[in-house]
């Protein structure tokens, strides 16, 4: 199949996981409306979870992390920086809620952590050059990773579970950046 076959296969998917959820995402569902057989899609995708994948990595490659590459102020703080590429991050997830949605799942079904290596193979080069710039301690680094990637996942499970709007998600990561970024900031020049 070229290329122009399989983005069409790969397009239909979004398409269904933004239209009509995760569980609408069916082999014979994706071949019906891409004009192909089943056989071709197995040959291509050996399985629901590897088309799934595809699909989204190629979706967060185009919404999410494109704007990662972006120069930025080297004379920005750490906390402008941190949001920036946060925004960058999860800021398309505000227009697609039912992408989110399939992320979340999806990360967890076979194969999922290529979703999650993908993500921190786009995210950590831009977070270093900000940290860099800043000339950011090693352990306040460590430890505000640590601290807002635990945050990420509990907001991203919470909206999940339906406990919180997806507008809720940026906010709450800009206070605790703000907090984080803050405090440290009033450490490091007393």
């Amino acid at each position: 199949m070229d290329g122009k076959g399989q983005d069409r296969i790969l397009d239909i998917v979004v398409e269904l996981l933004e239209t009509e959820g995760y569980d609408a995402v069916q082999l014979r569902e994706v071949a019906r409306r891409a004009r192909t057989s089943m056989a071709t899609i197995y040959k291509r995708y050996g399985t629901r979870d590897e088309l799934i994948l595809a699909a989204l990595d190629r979706w967060m490659e185009e919404n999410r992390y494109a704007g990662l590459t972006k120069p930025h102020d080297p004379d920005e703080s750490l906390y402008v920086g941190l949001m920036r590429v946060l925004r960058t991050i999860f800021e398309p997830w505000e227009d697609h809620p039912a992408m989110l949605e399939a992320y979340f799942r999806a990360r967890t079904a076979p194969g999922g952590e290529k979703l999650i290596r993908r993500g921190f193979d786009a995210v950590v080069p831009a977070v270093t050059e900000v940290v860099a710039d800043a000339n950011a301690d090693p352990n306040f680094i460590r430890d505000a990773d640590a601290i807002v990637t635990n945050v990420v996942y509990g907001l991203l499970g919470r909206f999940a579970a339906g406990e919180i709007e997806i507008t809720e998600i940026v906010p709450s990561l800009d206070r605790t950046v703000q907090y984080l970024t803050t405090s440290y900031e009033r450490t490091r020049n007393p």
